[in-house]
């Protein structure tokens, strides 16, 4: 990567606010030459429904996962849509990765038997067509930051990549990604205070920013209002648990094409490490470095429950009370036409990790809801969007 493209990771805004979100102050747009690597699960929804819920938030992880590992740093710009994900590419960075999305299309195909779009669009073409992609990140604790996205790119290169555009070569059959440190190893997190909600807003026709801008911060501030501003993972971390599903899925990320053998080895290591874990954080005991009470809790702290990806995403515990005045501040701003909105409700939150190493600080966790999440509220905002009168 050439000095400019570094100095642009490098030096991307940081903020600390959530509430500044939308603040286009804040954003830097791509460098020339970037590309934008972009993925989603077809008909998610379907899938969600039959309680695929785990594979179908493992695939698009691991999207993040497969593109960060073959480009050997865990630093590029990414966000996590529950089904789906895209990954901001460096000047050179393209041929990796599109082989790397490839290659995570077919591990989904062929392991978890879903269907996977993957796209690279080159950035150029975003604003050929009036759009940009733009950059900030929020330090959501002192060890991550996740970045943030505005400028309607993201959203355009979805909907070119769901219309066939921009598509990459298939991977030949027993392909697979460097999911190195995919993990999915946690419990459902039931809601401690009422429903665990996915939201999801965007503009709407009359493109009023300056008051989307403030239906961001009011909603935000609202989801706030709670000691943990809506935070659905508990403080002290989520309770690690022995879920068949996650354990298998994380088998498979971790061995090759029908290796049944590797698969066992694979689960039998996990069920030790996290037997270790329970045991340590019981005994309040620590292993060389590794605390498990500290880990837990920077679990809850390096999660991504709240994200601006062309609009508003959040996944909050919150009570029936606080969730009707977020509800009527968003048919508020639906009615004037500042905002399209979905919003699904659900018992429980659920977690997808990437873990560069159990001894780093920097791992990374993605939060949906357990029941439809963010699928199901993109669902409702499409509804709501193909429902719209004509302005």
């Amino acid at each position: 990567m050439i000095a400019a493209d570094e100095e642009f990771l490098t030096g991307l805004p940081v903020f600390r606010h959530f509430e500044d979100v939308a603040d286009p102050a804040l954003y830097r747009a791509l460098p020339p030459g970037w590309a934008l690597a972009i993925a989603d699960i077809v008909d998610s929804t379907s899938a969600i429904g039959s309680g695929r819920y785990k594979a179908v938030n493992m695939a698009g992880a691991a999207v993040i996962s497969g593109v960060s590992n073959s480009l050997g740093r865990h630093d590029l710009p990414f966000t996590f849509g529950g089904d789906g994900a895209a990954v901001a590419i460096p000047p050179g960075g393209s041929p990796l990765a599109a082989v790397a999305l490839s290659n995570v299309q077919r591990w989904v195909k062929d392991d978890l038997d879903l269907v996977m779009r993957v796209a690279l669009v080159p950035i150029e073409d975003i604003r050929d067509n009036g759009f940009d992609i733009r950059v900030a990140r929020f330090q959501a604790s002192e060890d991550v930051s996740y970045a943030m996205f505005s400028g309607g790119g993201n959203s355009w290169a979805e909907a070119r990549m769901k219309e066939g555009r921009y598509a990459l070569p298939a991977a030949a059959a027993g392909a697979r990604p460097d999911l190195t440190g995919l993990s999915c190893r946690w419990n459902p997190i039931p809601a401690t205070h009422g429903k665990v909600v996915s939201i999801i807003a965007v503009p709407g026709p009359s493109q009023d920013m300056p008051a989307f801008r403030q239906l961001v911060m009011d909603v935000v501030d609202l989801a706030a209002q709670d000691a943990r501003q809506g935070h659905p993972v508990p403080e002290d971390g989520p309770k690690l648990g022995f879920v068949r599903e996650g354990l298998g899925l994380e088998a498979r990320a971790g061995a090759a094409h029908r290796d049944l053998w590797g698969r066992m080895r694979r689960s039998l290591r996990i069920l030790g490490e996290t037997l270790l874990i329970n045991l340590l954080n019981v005994t309040g005991l620590s292993l060389g470095r590794f605390s498990a009470e500290r880990y837990r809790r920077s679990v809850a702290s390096n999660t991504d429950f709240r994200k601006f990806d062309d609009g508003l995403k959040m996944t909050v515990d919150i009570n029936a009370a606080r969730l009707e005045k977020i509800r009527a501040r968003l048919e508020a701003g639906r009615n004037i036409g500042t905002c399209y909105f979905g919003l699904h409700e659900q018992e429980a939150a659920l977690m997808t990790c990437i873990v560069p190493s159990p001894l780093s600080r920097d791992h990374m966790h993605f939060v949906d809801g357990a029941d439809g999440g963010y699928a199901a509220a993109a669902s409702r905002l499409k509804q709501q969007m193909q429902a719209a009168p004509a302005r």
